[in-house]
Parts: structure tokens; sequence; C-alpha cells
């Protein structure tokens, strides 16, 4: 290298062959003590460069347009070709050269050239200091990359650090933002990514069981997809060497690819940054799974040590068995979880619900990982801190929702009188019968089409014209039958407008497939960076059975082309349009509708409350006149396609507590016959039956706030709420958004003094039980959201003995 900055870095290089250098194979994994994480290969060298990017920045100015101007070319004239200035006394320590060296005058000559030092920088004259620090960033960047090239000794590696050493020496010479160029593409490089495959497996293996038992799975994807992102991949000289029937022609791309914007940029942050699950697909995968699975379990075996004792078995054992099944699914040929549109309908027993975010933005994981200095940082923790006292305590990760709702408290149904009634409801002997074709009058709308669906008699795919990638035949295919649906649905709609938006790569269509065509579709396009989603066509045929409907999201929709939707494909193919942009999280959709179409989208969950600003969809939609501007507001907690059959399992359910509850009330008992005989009064607690249904005798019976009560009952509830204890403070007020912001998503029935209040006054507590099932709420949910010595719950322990004291001394309840 003749470069006056390469040869300004060569007193560095001495003491990079003697360390740890940024990218380099000493960073491999198992390579020893010269990397400070096992798990994260590249973390010292990146806390190395940020230190030494943080001194650098320190420096006066003077000194830092001296280092900059070694990166800058000579502009005393235009016949000088000098492209950096040469200290014309260089230094001769090799140790804190930049710490300990006085600055150079810019009346100081280039060694090489001649000319001044500030005819290296008059370009840095009047630019920021903020741009300054930018441009010496990329400096520091340079030289670990300069000593990587020294220090690597594999060839195709070697390569790509002198690329992305170049690239960077160019662009603090043009002060520009480096973009990696060439025919390497950019990221993602293949979609589905890793990410979505691994949570697609998830799902799809292990939906069907318990809630703690599918969380545990979750947790051990996380823990393989962060292990992936920062794992030393091998070399293409490697891989040739393993895979002897792979030429390794597509894994070097993808090796370079992987150096390029995911692992040098780890250590060099002057290079935008990449997740490898993120960009990367099921094809490098496929390449490192084997020797990666054998490396990530050998570590774990030789570290199990440092593992956290509770984790150790959880690691060692189910692990291995976790990695097992995902190599079923990543070499299988017929595996759904690399599918575009992988859905997986809600299990009896319940669906976790994943999205990339939760893996990628997961800051307990990611806290893990940076802190920790083996792999017993990595044990499989919650991610949450032991609380401390006196602070609300948030729902630990590891307990999902459904199980926090499942937590017990007073006046909620025995959870085996629950399951019991499952049991019964999903026994087709003993309630449904046999599945038929045949639905019930009050069947929701789209059961005809789930159960089609189930039966792969319809199928429903996301498509979308290229012009990158060469498109498949059958994409085509459909692309112009729905082309035909619509134009056949929509007279009114120029056809070449419709051929030109189905057509159009930046639109896609949720087509719905009946026999091997299309029978309809919704056509929209995804605006992600503004957060929702334009609806342009929607339009279904089916010429067998008889019934057809269309929409078009402008005014000209032909009303004679919208009767009913029997067989419910309208509802079902917006529900899968809604669960695909909830996996893609885009949570709203927006739609022009004139009169016809109103009542449809209404249905639909539309509605013409606008909750997105105008600001945001001002200039990306059309504005038609005559034609109503609709929203619909999606909830990543719904499964839209199995909602209708979630809601008629509950209402079953229901329906089959209150049968329980009658036949236990309707018991017929004997008629009295005492009257035949003469006796012309009996005490009321005589009549059988009425002890059953809890009435119990009393004295001075009056009609108060809990329906036959005595006069000092409601005296003693009113006294009692009236009342101040000193540990009531923190139940006095209903609890603040801003103050627990999760609050209201962990308690499903919040209770405070004062709504009490309100409901003595308005009569709200009919039965004792009412009154004291608020009480004792009051105390269930402190203890269910703070720590257990926390300072709420002490309050929460002394107010429960005097709730009970004052309920004794009032008669509410038996001594």
């Amino acid at each position: 290298m003749s470069d006056p900055a390469a040869q300004a870095l060569q007193p560095r290089l001495h003491q990079a062959q003697s360390g740890g250098t940024a990218g380099s194979n000493a960073a491999a994994v198992g390579s020893g003590s010269g990397n400070s994480d096992p798990v994260r290969p590249g973390l010292s060298q990146q806390q190395r460069a940020s230190q030494k990017k943080a001194q650098v920045r320190a420096f006066p100015r003077a000194k830092k347009l001296e280092k900059l101007g070694v990166f800058s070319a000579c502009k005393a004239s235009d016949t000088c070709k000098c492209n950096g200035w040469k200290n014309p006394q260089p230094p001769t320590a090799t140790r804190s050269v930049d710490l300990q060296q006085q600055a150079a005058s810019l009346s100081e000559s280039c060694r090489s050239c001649g000319h001044a030092l500030a005819a290296h920088v008059s370009h840095l004259e009047n630019v920021s200091e903020e741009e300054i620090n930018r441009l010496l960033g990329m400096v520091v960047d340079v030289e670990n990359l300069f000593m990587s090239v020294h220090k690597e000794e594999d060839t195709d590696t070697k390569q790509v650090y002198f690329y992305l050493f170049k690239l960077l020496r160019k662009c603090i010479l043009q002060m520009s933002q480096p973009i990696v160029e060439g025919s390497l593409g950019s990221p993602p490089f293949q979609k589905p990514n890793i990410e979505q495959g691994v949570l697609n497996f998830v799902q799809y293996k292990f939906s069907h069981l318990a809630p703690r038992e599918r969380q545990t799975m979750f947790e051990l994807s996380k823990m393989f997809l962060l292990c992936l992102n920062y794992w030393k991949l091998e070399t293409p000289t490697q891989f040739r060497q393993r895979s002897q029937k792979d030429d390794g022609t597509a894994y070097k791309v993808d090796y370079t690819r992987w150096l390029c914007y995911c692992h040098v940029p780890q250590s060099n942050d002057s290079l935008p940054r990449y997740e490898t699950t993120q960009v990367f697909g099921r094809s490098l995968l496929k390449s490192i799974f084997t020797v990666t699975r054998r490396q990530l379990l050998e570590k774990f075996r030789v570290e199990k040590d440092k593992l956290l004792p509770e984790k150790r078995t959880l690691i060692l054992t189910h692990f291995p068995k976790f990695l097992s099944m995902l190599e079923e699914e990543i070499y299988g040929e017929n595996s759904p979880i690399w599918e575009a549109d992988f859905t997986m309908p809600a299990s009896e027993g319940g669906q976790l619900v994943i999205s990339p975010a939760a893996v990628s933005g997961s800051p307990s994981f990611s806290k893990g990982m940076n802190s920790g200095s083996s792999l017993g940082s990595l044990g499989l923790d919650s991610g949450v801190a032991e609380p401390i006292t006196g602070e609300k305590r948030k729902l630990p990760e590891v307990l999902t929702l459904e199980d926090a709702k499942r937590i017990r408290v007073m006046g909620d149904i025995p959870m085996e009188l629950v399951n019991e009634v499952m049991m019964t409801i999903t026994d087709p002997a003993a309630m449904l019968g046999p599945e038929t074709s045949l639905l019930s009058a009050n069947a929701a709308r789209d059961e005809t089409a789930r159960l089609e669906e189930r039966r792969g008699i319809i199928e429903f795919h996301v498509i979308g014209n290229s012009l990158s990638q060469k498109s498949n035949k059958k994409i085509l295919m459909w692309l112009v039958g729905l082309q035909n649906v619509f134009s056949h649905q929509l007279p009114r709609m120029p056809k070449e407008y419709i051929t030109r938006l189905v057509f159009d790569p930046k639109h896609k269509t949720l087509a719905l497939i009946k026999d091997g065509r299309v029978i309809g579709g919704i056509c929209f396009r995804m605006f992600p960076t503004q957060g929702f989603t334009e609806i342009v066509f929607c339009a279904v045929t089916s010429n067998d059975k008889n019934t057809e409907i269309s929409y078009l999201g402008n005014p000209t929709f032909s009303p004679d082309c919208f009767p009913l939707w029997f067989q419910g494909y309208g509802t079902h193919l917006m529900n899968h349009l809604k669960e695909y942009h909830i996996k893609h999280s885009i949570l709203y959709f927006l739609t022009y509708a004139d009169e016809y179409a109103i009542g449809y989208f209404k249905k639909q969950g539309f509605s013409k409350d606008i909750k997105v600003t105008k600001s945001r969809y001002l200039g990306y939609i059309k504005d038609y006149e005559g034609a109503t501007l609709m929203e619909c507001e999606l909830n990543p907690r719904i499964p839209y396609t199995e909602l209708s059959h979630i809601i008629k399992r509950q209402k079953e359910i229901i329906k089959k507590l209150i049968e329980r509850k009658q036949s236990q009330i309707r018991k017929v008992y004997p008629g009295l016959t005492c009257f035949k005989e003469g006796v012309r009064q009996i005490p009321v607690e005589s009549i059988p039956g009425i002890r059953e249904t809890g009435w119990k005798p009393s004295a001075k019976e009056k009609v108060g706030p809990f329906g036959v009560q005595t006069e000092s009952h409601n005296n003693c509830v009113v006294v009692f709420l009236s009342q101040t204890h000193p540990d009531s403070w923190p139940f006095m007020e209903p609890v603040k958004k801003t103050e627990a912001p999760d609050y209201y998503e962990i308690i499903r029935f919040p209770i405070d003094l004062k709504t009490m209040t309100e409901r003595l006054k308005n009569r709200y507590y009919v039965t004792k039980k009412l009154f004291i099932a608020d009480l004792q709420r009051v105390i269930t949910n402190c203890r269910e959201y703070n720590p257990p010595d926390s300072e709420y719950c002490k309050c929460a322990n002394t107010l429960e003995k005097f709730f009970y004291f004052k309920l004794k001394e009032g008669g509410l309840i038996e001594k």
C-alpha cells in the first residue's frame, strides 16, 4: 500500500498483530480468551473501537484536522496528486500515539507533496463539529480494517476487509455516507427471513402446548436467534472443504453479504448494520445450521458450569431437542413455516401470538447478552430484575397474559367446572353431533368458508407482480384471473385502470383460489412508513353457487353486483387480510366506500371515525367525491380468521354453565302438607330448599343496599367505607395509567374504595357476597401486581385484617 494513510497506519500494525482484531479469526467461536463474551464474538473489539472514537472526538480542533488531513487530498493546485497529508516527523512510539503527540501546525508541510496541512483540510474549515466527529469515526474504522486486512489469513475475508477499507477511505475523502455497491444487492436478501421462519416454527410445532411450555419454546427460539446474530460463520474455503458436493458459490455470496452488512459493522459502526436473522432466509440457514448447531451445543456443554443451575437442565436437555425439530423443518421439502403467507389456526388451548418485534426488540434478552461475560448470562432468565421495595411489579416475561388471567380471585367460576364444560362442548357425540356441511341458522357468516379452507377446497394467497424477478407462471395466471374478476364485477371501472393497478408492483392482491382458479380477491397497497394500507378493489364471484359480490374503493361501484355473501367468502377474505397486515405490523386500513358499500364495511369493523391523522394519508390515497372515507383499526391480539369460532365456543360455554346453574335452582321439592293438618304458620327457614338458595333468617328485616338486611348491617357498611385507615392510602383512588402503564393489562377487574363508595350509593351491592368480593379484590389485585415485600403489599396485609375485623363486628360474616 503506497497510500499515505496506509503508511501512517503502519506503526499500529505490530500492535494489532499481538492482540485481537476487529473481524479477524481471533474472534472466531471457541478462540479462547481473546474475547470477553463467548457467545458474542467481536464484543471486546466493539468496546475498544467505541473507547477509541470517544478519545479521538475529544481531541482539540487542530488535532482533529491533522488526523483527517491524513485522509484528505491536497487542494493546493490541480496538478498535485497527493491524496493524504504525510507528517514530516512521523512518530516513533507504537502506543498512545495520538494521545501523546503534539498537534501539527496547519503550516506544516506534507512529506509527500510539500504543501501545507492547511491545503489538505481547507474543505473542512466551515464543517460542523458533528460532521467532523462522524468523519473521525470513519477514520477509526479505517484503522481497524487496515489492521484486519494484515491480520486476516483467509483470502476471501481479506478481500472483503480491503474493499470496506477502500470504501470508508473514499467516503472520508468525499465526505459521503458509506454504501456497499456491486452485485451483492441490498437487505433483505430473502423472505421470509430466518427470524420469521423460526417464530413460525414455534407456532407450528408448539401451539398445542400449555402456555408455560409454549413460552419456554419461545424463549429457546429467542436464544437461538440471538446467538445466530453474533455467531462467526465459517469461511467459504472451510465450507467447500466440509461440503464436497457443493461448489460454494452461493454460500460465498451470502458470506460476503454477511461480512459487509452484519459482522464487520458490529465493531465498525460507520457502516450500516443489520441483524443476520432479519436479512437472510432459509438458504443461508441451510448452509450453516449443521455446523452452527454442533458448535452451539459443544459450547454449552463445555461451559455448563457457568449456566444458572435452574436453567442448566433446560438448555442442556430441551435445547438439543428444539434444534433437532427445527432441523427437520429447515431441510424438509414441504415445510410450511417458510411460506410467505404462513398462518396457524388457533388451537383449542389457545395460540401463542408471536411477532418478530418480540425477538429483535426484546430489551431483557439484549440486556442479558450485553452485560454477561459468559453463557451464564444467557440462562433464559426472564430478564426482569428483582423488584425494588415499594415499586410496582411488572408481569414477568415468562408469565403470559393468559396465565395472569387464570390467577384465581374471589367470585371466579372454578376451573374444574370450566374444564368439564369444555370437554362436553368439544365432544361431538355429547353436544354438537358429527360435522356435516349443513350449518345452523345462527352459524357465523364465514363458517362455510372456514370449513372449506380446512378441507382444502379453497386457498388464500397474497400475490403481486414483480419487475425485478421472473414471475411464476401460476402467479401471472392468477393475476389475469383477478383482473377478469374485478373487470366483470366492476363494469363502470375502466379495464385499463384495473389492469394497471393489479399488475402494478406496488400493489398486492389477496387472492381467493377455488379448484385452481381465482374466484375473488382484495387488491391493496401498503404504506409501511405511514402505518396504513389502502384497500382498492374487493370482489368475489362464484358462478357455480350463483352468488357474487363486489366492492370498489371509490364511488363508481355498481349496486347491482352487491347481493349477500351467502358463503361468507368476503368476511373470511377480509379476516385473512387483517392477519396478513398484523404480521407486517400495519394496524390501519383506509378505503373510500359509497353508500352501497358502507354497510358491508361496518360489518367488517370499519368506521367513519378516522383515527389516522390527515397528514399521514393526505397525498397518498385519492380523494373521491361522493364517497365516505372509512377506517379499520386492527387489534394484534385477535386471531381474526378464528374469531367467530372462538366467540361461538365462548357462547356455548356460558350457555352450558347457565343450564347447569338452572338445573340446580330448578330442583323440585315435595309440597307443604302441614297446612292441611291445621298448622296456621311455619318459620320461613323450614320451607324445603330455601336455605339452599342462600337465604338466612334475620331480625328487624329491612330492605337495604344488600336486599333483606338488618339496620346494623347497613350502618356498618356506611361507617366502614367512611372510615380512613392509615394504611388505606394506596387504595383510595383508581390506579393512574401514568403511574403504572401496564396495570390495566395485568389486572382484569380493578377496584378501589372510591369506586366501592359510589357503588354503594347506586345500590349496586344487592348481596353481601358482592360487597365482600370487592373488598377481597382490592387485596388480591394489590398482591397480584406488586412484589410481596413492597410497601403496597404491607399495606394490603394490614388492611385485610382490618377488613375482616370490621366485617365480623358488623355481622356481615360469621365470627
